[in-house]
């Protein structure tokens, strides 16, 4: 066995038990220190973006919408998956779900913060963009749950209160808000939209 933070692990075989819509379930056996294996459960899904958009006022853009997983509406940034095709970017599916979800589209965009949701189990992955220089387009015909989406407006600071206070649980929201609240304190110079993102998911995609 050698030095801890020096072992390479090797997958030895991957099987795909399951490929739907939006993700997969595969099991891979995994050689850990010590020469054993061990399998692991991933679940591989597409990639994700969600939009800080704010406006002169510095209020944000929140949609209230319902989570059938959880049973209930949350309080959430603009966001969805990369599912617009292999030519579209991060940041061209971003300005897609603003436009969907918000009636938006913003003439400034910054890379705000990158996660990886549950790196236990899952490669899911999304980047948090923070878009400004606001106007209202058109409305997009929505279904299913959008078809009930709300559109709330909160002031930045009024958000990372709902966030500490409980009101806003969905994780890239909760990022993505302190995040932009510290990017406006502090100034830090933010990411261009278009930044290398080295945990992308791309195995999804792959598969198909």
């Amino acid at each position: 066995m050698g030095e801890p933070g020096s072992h390479e692990f090797t997958v030895r075989d991957s099987t795909t038990v399951y490929s739907g819509a939006i993700l997969a379930l595969r099991l891979d056996r995994v050689e850990m220190p010590g020469g054993r294996a061990a399998e692991r459960e991933v679940v591989s899904k597409h990639g994700a973006v969600a939009v800080v958009a704010r406006d002169d006022r510095g209020r944000i853009a929140l949609v209230n919408q319902y989570r059938h997983p959880v049973g209930r509406r949350l309080l959430e940034l603009p966001a969805g998956l990369l599912d617009g095709g292999p030519e579209e970017s991060p940041v061209e599916a971003a300005q897609r779900e603003l436009a969907e979800e918000a009636d938006l589209a913003a003439g400034s965009w910054r890379t705000l913060v990158d996660l990886v949701s549950s790196a236990g189990f899952c490669d899911e992955a999304t980047r948090v963009f923070l878009a400004e220089d606001l106007r209202a387009v058109a409305s997009a015909p929505r279904e299913n749950e959008e078809a009930d989406l709300q559109v709330r407006w909160l002031s930045l600071d009024d958000a990372v209160a709902a966030a500490f206070s409980g009101e806003i649980v969905n994780a890239s929201a909760v990022a993505g808000i302190l995040a932009a609240a510290e990017a406006v304190r502090s100034g830090v110079e933010l990411r261009a939209p278009d930044a290398p993102w080295t945990d992308r998911p791309r195995r999804f995609v792959g598969r198909q």
